[in-house]
């Protein structure tokens, strides 16, 4: 790539931004426990498989509300002692849970990891709202979400090498890969908050409440989202299923759902690149079809290459969303907002994590496999049209927010 390639990559995207996609790069590069943590508790704590599901439920629950508290916290004390609390208190429980024999501890332990492991989640997503300027966020966005499946890639590969050794390495590793995230916040980031947002950071949660109620796109764009993450689940919980029942194991459904990650790391810069010149609305809109699409194909798929197809489909639209989604809420959100659209947002994610798989298995188990993937395709079409309703008034609240001090 030449210099002028380099510069158009980078353009409008300051150094703290940098600092902090490479925290995230190092951070998920590290995330060896959670992968494996279903395993770990069955194989080395010898914990039953279902008592090692609710484990990892735990692990989501914290997970969930971190999403809504770190945002509250957010706006309230400022981007970088949310993310210095996240980073340095992870790694204490972290190794904690590493460490636990007890079933409660071990219980305790992996929700307060759940807990602070995701509270700087929307810490990050408002900084790089303060940092990047409007017309630079999607690319922002998608170069960290890049960053993210980058790191989600390589570490179960190491992380299999460590537990051939000693699983604690895993919990001493991950833990370490945080705190150096901490130490670059620690370092290397001041505080991003605008002066703008200050004043307003003691206001009553009961008046911040009555914003989001007096401009509500958010709640019900974060609402058509957490269908759309309930569809984007059943790539993790019912195609598996499928697959099997067409006689392929689970080494053709990770041969599969590796097209997803290969495609994410391959094409999500140059497409939220392209992306960052898309409207808003319209391009999330057509990545919810692609969504619905594939796996709509699946309904279709019998072998191997069907089914691969299928999921380069739907990881386009997963791509096109996860850049656009985060741009669209920092939009949306007013300076003193941020935090808490990005924590409402996220926690629509979390919150489909959970009822995905209930609900995809339940439509696999009473109506199959076929009326699964039809009404995925139904829904995918469905999001599209609500993504586009919202596009006019959101426009005119974006317009109407819209502030000299606004970045």
């Amino acid at each position: 790539m030449n210099k002028k390639g380099v510069t158009s990559l980078v353009e409008g995207l300051p150094p703290t931004y940098w600092l902090i996609w490479t925290g995230t790069l190092i951070n998920r590069l590290g995330g060896f426990v959670i992968p494996f943590l279903t395993l770990y508790l069955t194989a080395q704590r010898l914990i039953p498989v279902s008592q090692a599901a609710l484990m990892v439920s735990l692990f989501g629950a914290g997970s969930f509300l971190a999403q809504l508290s770190g945002g509250e916290l957010t706006d309230r004390l400022g981007r970088r002692p949310i993310m210095l609390m996240s980073f340095f208190i992870t790694p204490i429980f972290m190794v904690a849970l590493g460490l636990a024999r007890d079933l409660v501890l071990i219980s305790i332990a992996t929700f307060i990891v759940g807990f602070f492991t995701d509270l700087y989640r929307p810490a990050v997503g408002a900084a790089i709202a303060d940092l990047v300027p409007p017309e630079s966020r999607t690319r922002a966005y998608g170069y960290n979400y890049w960053a993210i499946n980058l790191g989600a890639a390589i570490a179960p590969l190491l992380a299999g090498l460590m537990a051939e050794y000693n699983y604690l390495i895993l919990f001493v590793a991950d833990a370490l890969t945080t705190a150096i995230f901490g130490f670059i916040v620690l370092f290397g980031i001041r505080e991003t908050r605008p002066a703008a947002a200050h004043h307003t950071s003691h206001a009553p949660l009961s008046e911040r409440i009555s914003q989001l109620k007096r401009a509500p796109i958010l709640l019900i764009f974060s609402f058509i989202t957490l269908f759309f993450g309930i569809v984007y689940m059943q790539g993790n919980v019912t195609l598996p299923l499928d697959m099997q029942s067409h006689g392929l194991g689970p080494q053709q459904y990770g041969a599969a759902i590796a097209v997803n990650g290969f495609l994410i790391i391959l094409v999500t810069i140059p497409v939220s690149n392209m992306a960052a010149k898309w409207p808003r609305f319209e391009t999330i809109a057509v990545a919810a079809i692609l969504l619905g699409l594939g796996f709509g194909f699946t309904a279709f798929a019998t072998n191997l290459p069907l089914f691969a197809l299928s999921v380069v489909i739907w990881t386009l639209g997963e791509i096109a969303a996860t850049s656009v989604g985060p741009t669209i809420i920092a939009d949306l959100s007013p300076v003193e907002l941020r935090g808490l659209y990005q924590g409402i947002f996220g926690s629509a994610w979390g919150l489909s994590f959970f009822i995905g798989p209930l609900a995809g298995g339940w439509v696999y188990d009473h109506w199959g496999n076929q009326a699964l993937w039809f009404g995925c395709l139904i829904t995918g079409i469905v999001i599209a049209f609500s993504y586009y309703a919202l596009s006019a008034p959101a426009k005119r609240q974006m317009a109407e927010s819209k502030s000299p001090t606004t970045n």
